[in-house]
């Protein structure tokens, strides 16, 4: 982002106020576990995601000073606002944790309270929080009497069907000093099947006195404006459609995208990753990324069969000039492939 571009975002009107923070774009990057690290984030705000979320982080693992975890809440200050996301089941260390990394200079804490897996929300943290709003209500009280920045919840509708329990977490939620709730229209048992309920994002919308963020089913840049204009949300947040097509937050859709955009952004983000993480895990944890970068290109199944096994980063690199020397044109993806305009044009009618 050029100096120009910066200044512009940062005197751009705010859509929403979390605490004295103001929030200026629309458009989120959601937190995901193996996704959400530093370099992509970093890539993501510049493009238009309207704050970081860092991957959600065990407060165990906070209050016990592990290396690991607190690397995943490394920012750079260009990414402001950032907001540590954290997941634990006990009030009193979720609030040690926090207390401690706010020494860090995060803008927001926010508590996850919808990851779906079993090992997660099975002991009582994530989603397994919506099982006990008493409890949430708790976390917060402590939280927000504790600190001096704010804390926000992201959460889903329930644990399941027949505990549809979002109106209750929510008003436990803002009696309790949350300043903002990001809603992930499923419930636990749903994990990422089925359809996203917006007609229950948009009930959460209109009994809250704080900002509500959309989450679930958003795919396309037509589906941004669809769901704030359903829902009524402040700001909508983009988990799985942002891989591999961080454009997106520049209303960009992935077919809009050029061959050599796609080229230059996995030199980029590649870059990025080698020296966050070293050449080694660089280049592992990068692998899942450039399988989405290169997705409906022509020839990408047999091209991204080498980049995933490539040993080296030269070997890698290797690979990368061969697919742009060979010309592999955006114009030439295979018609099975997902990022033809027309399927683009409809893909808000699945949502």
């Amino acid at each position: 982002m050029n100096s120009k571009e910066h200044s512009s975002n940062q005197t751009k009107q705010a859509v929403m106020q979390v605490g004295s923070i103001p929030i200026r774009n629309d458009v989120i990057l959601a937190p995901m576990a193996g996704f959400s690290d530093m370099p992509y984030r970093s890539i993501c705000r510049e493009l238009g995601s309207g704050m970081s979320y860092t991957e959600f982080v065990a407060t165990e693992a906070l209050i016990r000073d592990n290396a690991k975890s607190l690397k995943m809440l490394r920012y750079d200050p260009a990414e402001r606002p950032i907001t540590f996301q954290i997941f634990g089941n006990d009030p009193a260390i979720i609030l040690e944790a926090a207390k401690r990394i706010e020494q860090l200079g995060p803008d927001i804490i926010d508590i996850n309270m919808g990851c779906s897996v079993r090992k997660v929300s099975g002991r009582g943290a994530g989603a397994g929080l919506l099982r006990e709003p008493a409890k949430i209500a708790r976390i917060f009280n402590l939280l927000s009497t504790s600190l001096s920045i704010p804390v926000t919840g992201k959460i889903r509708l329930g644990w399941d069907e027949k505990s549809l329990n979002y109106l209750e977490v929510l008003k436990a939620l803002q009696e309790n000093g949350a300043q903002l709730i990001a809603v992930h229209g499923r419930t636990k048992d749903q994990a990422y099947k089925g359809s996203a309920n917006w007609d229950a994002i948009a009930e959460v919308k209109a009994h809250a006195s704080i900002p509500v963020i959309g989450n679930g089913d958003v795919t396309c840049v037509a589906d941004i404006e669809r769901m704030r204009k359903h829902t009524g949300c402040d700001a909508v947040m983009i988990a799985r459609a942002a891989i591999g097509n961080p454009w997106i937050f520049a209303r960009k859709d992935v077919h809009e995208v050029s061959f050599d955009e796609k080229i230059a952004m996995v030199r980029r983000h590649f870059a990025a990753n080698l020296e966050f993480y070293g050449p080694k895990f660089g280049l592992i944890l990068f692998r899942k990324h450039v399988a989405k970068y290169i997705h409906g290109i022509a020839g990408a199944r047999e091209m991204r069969a080498k980049l995933l096994t490539a040993e080296s980063v030269g070997d890698f690199e290797a690979l990368v000039a061969e697919c742009e020397q060979n010309k592999l044109a955006h114009e030439g993806a295979t018609p099975a492939a997902a990022t033809s305009k027309q399927e683009w044009e409809s893909c808000s009618a699945a949502a």
